[in-house]
């Protein structure tokens, strides 16, 4: 009797425990939020931008043309951080006077680092009012903050850093991945 009641109490402990600790994983929704997002390139046009989204957060990527870059260089006295000195902000292999791995493409978490706002993309060409001097980038419009198109800040505006380069990688010359570390895929490549 003893060893009966104590089979029958086992399966029941471990008919509670199998949900309880199931419960603890994340949800198939959860993990399709922080998953890995592959972006095909190959038809952005230089000056263009593209908006997906990864982990509940917009993350452009920008195809910039030959002037924007060559501009880029001519901002840093009027910029907070123009080497992006604040690690946090990119990954190692962006933390370079473009903040990318490719010159031509820029990717960014479009997301304000004053507030948390969704600042607006303005070319140069288009109607503004920032001023003779701008070449291009992303405005803030909840507190006038201004990002540069390689996403470093301005100096006297709100936002306190540069705007975020996600992890990313790129597959071939049109297939990016947003979410993996260019280093792991490098890894990957020489094994196969």
């Amino acid at each position: 009797m003893t060893t009966a009641t104590t089979v029958v109490g086992g399966i029941g402990a471990v008919f509670t425990a199998v949900p309880f600790v199931s419960s603890w994983q994340p949800s198939a929704k959860a993990k399709a939020i922080g998953a890995p997002v592959e972006v095909d390139i190959g038809k952005l046009e230089p000056g263009q931008r593209l908006t997906v989204t990864w982990r509940g957060k917009p993350v452009w990527v920008v195809r910039r043309t030959e002037e924007t870059l060559d501009s880029l260089v001519t901002l840093s006295s009027k910029l907070r951080d123009p080497m992006s000195n604040v690690k946090t902000q990119q990954p190692k292999y962006a933390g370079n006077e473009y903040r990318s791995i490719k010159p031509e493409f820029l990717v960014l978490v479009g997301i304000c680092t004053h507030l948390g706002c969704s600042p607006t993309f303005v070319k140069e060409t288009d109607p503004h009012s920032l001023g003779l001097d701008w070449k291009g980038g992303f405005f803030c419009p909840c507190h006038g903050s201004r990002f540069d198109l390689a996403g470093r800040v301005f100096q006297g505006v709100p936002a306190p850093t540069n705007l975020v380069v996600p992890p990313h990688a790129y597959l071939s010359g049109s297939r990016l991945l947003i979410g993996v570390d260019q280093d792991s895929i490098d890894v990957q490549q020489q094994i196969i």
